[in-house]
């Protein structure tokens, strides 16, 4: 292990502020001030790991790649241990995870006026659940914390969302739960198997990659955890609640669920779906292109006919993480960066546009679009950064979704020509309906006399951080780049 367990600190600080939390129930400002101290902290520490990776000790037991790793033995009966590591990708991710959570706080902080400690726990408790997704290198490890962040969303969307709130937290935990129990009987399936075969049992991902499994058996065991992340990302015809659950969940709800929880289910197809089941995933491979191209164009369609702005916004993610796919799926070194890449590009781009809508809606108690129109001469500070992240999603050059989506599309096409071009009428439609929100809500004549006040210093600093991230890779996307280039390598059997 490390000499600063900086993996473990991670994972386990929000966790910690979440029980100090419980402590404040009754006090509300020493809550938030509490809450974002640690989700500050958190940040900190998630970018200390880019900046000193050079001074971490690489353990002689980590697997390739990871240059921090942490293992040590947990329910040594069973081969489970407590195995945490970081590659470039989980770097990009847990910084990501970090920021998001932190944007989550901030946008809600005058949002939220009851049960105000019992929000902040749940938003930490979640974080520290994706924390561990996102570097458990442990199966059951990774099952764990893949359910801990279940249960704050549930609670978010069913206690402080609005509309049929119940009806859509009940949907996203029979979806999500339903694709858990399957992947966790997956999960028992590898572990089995692979102790069947070599007499050693155990839950740990570097001994079960290149465990021996028939085609048959590989392409139930796989198309378990397809199932389950694909619910997760979600691709069609499994994103029916994501919709409902963007609409409903409050500002913070949104954030979390469309920067980072969409993200789980692509980065567990990355880590673990296609390096444990390597043939099942190649002959599987048509069948997620073609969904993945489905679900490009579909909902860019769908998003055409949206009147609720969420409800757009919402589609729009279907359509960008089906880009993502597509690069995960096609498995080249240029494709798969791109989807990394592009999954933190979506996650800083969405919630930026999420953080927006929110703060119109605490402004007028409307998302309509219809009810809009006129804001370039109320609110032009407002207007400039609704322009900006609009444009950024519909993939204009110069700002981040570009990048990735070029890099999967150039990287696709080679290997699937046809449904590289049909995947490329998605890189046109969202252009026309962001044009479309656009022009009624911005620069539109005035339909309703509505209340809207410009944004104050604390939305201000939020919308220009991210606005610097996003031009930032917009236009030198080479570091993050850089980082990928030898976890991706070892994914797809290059040379780093």
């Amino acid at each position: 292990m490390n000499q600063i367990p900086l993996l473990t600190t991670l994972v386990f600080l929000p966790l910690i502020g979440a029980l100090l939390l419980i402590l404040l129930t009754g006090r509300v400002r020493i809550a938030r001030i509490i809450a974002l101290s640690i989700g500050l902290a958190e940040t900190i520490l998630a970018c200390s790991a880019w900046f000193c990776q050079s001074t971490y000790s690489i353990s002689t037991t980590a697997p390739n790649g990871f240059f921090l790793f942490e293992d040590i033995p947990w329910i040594e009966q069973l081969g489970i241990r407590y195995t945490l590591g970081m590659d470039g990708i989980s770097l990009l991710l847990v910084i990501l995870t970090a920021v998001v959570t932190v944007v989550s706080m901030l946008v809600s902080w005058r949002s939220i006026n009851e049960r105000v400690a019992l929000h902040y726990i749940l938003l930490l408790a979640m974080q520290s659940g994706i924390m561990g997704v996102f570097l458990s290198l442990d199966l059951f490890l990774f099952y764990l914390f893949w359910e801990l962040m279940l249960i704050p969303m549930f609670f978010l969307i069913g206690i402080w969302g609005h509309g049929r709130n119940v009806y859509s937290a009940v949907k996203f935990f029979i979806f999500t739960m339903f694709g858990s129990l399957l992947m966790l009987l997956a999960i028992i399936g590898v572990y089995l198997i692979h102790g069947m075969q070599s007499g050693s049992y155990s839950f740990g991902l570097a001994e079960l990659t290149g465990t021996h499994f028939s085609t048959a058996t590989g392409l139930w065991l796989y198309a378990a955890f397809l199932l389950a992340f694909a619910i997760k990302f979600p691709l069609l015809p499994l994103h029916t609640w994501l919709p409902d659950a963007h609409t409903d969940a409050p500002t913070a709800g949104s954030v979390i669920l469309a920067g980072l929880l969409l993200k789980t289910g692509a980065y567990g197809l990355i880590r673990f779906g296609y390096p444990l089941f390597p043939e099942a995933a190649r002959i599987m491979t048509p069948f997620v292109i073609f969904l993945a191209v489905a679900g490009i164009i579909y909902a860019s369609w769908i998003a055409f006919a949206q009147k609720d702005m969420k409800r757009l916004i919402a589609y729009s993610s279907i359509g960008h993480m089906g880009f993502v796919a597509l690069g995960i799926a096609v498995w080249t070194p240029v494709a798969l960066s791109g989807a990394v890449l592009q999954m933190v590009n979506h996650g800083l781009t969405t919630t930026a546009l999420f953080a927006l809508v929110g703060m119109l809606d605490e402004r007028a108690h409307t998302r309509q679009i219809e009810d809009y129109g006129g804001l370039w001469d109320k609110v032009p500070i407002f207007s400039a950064f609704f322009v900006l992240f609009a444009m950024a999603s519909a993939g204009l050059p110069g700002l981040n979704n570009f990048v990735g989506e070029f890099l999967i599309l150039a990287g696709s096409f080679k290997a699937v020509p046809l449904a590289t071009a049909f995947a490329f009428v998605g890189v046109i439609l969202p252009l026309v309906y962001t044009v479309r929100l656009i022009q009624e809500v911005i620069f539109q004549e005035e339909r309703r006399e509505l209340p809207m006040p410009d944004l104050t210093s604390r939305e201000l600093s939020v919308l220009a951080f991210l606005a610097l991230c996003d031009i930032y890779i917009g236009l030198h996307p080479a570091p993050l780049l850089e980082i990928l280039k030898t976890p991706v390598a070892l994914l797809t059997g290059g040379a780093p």
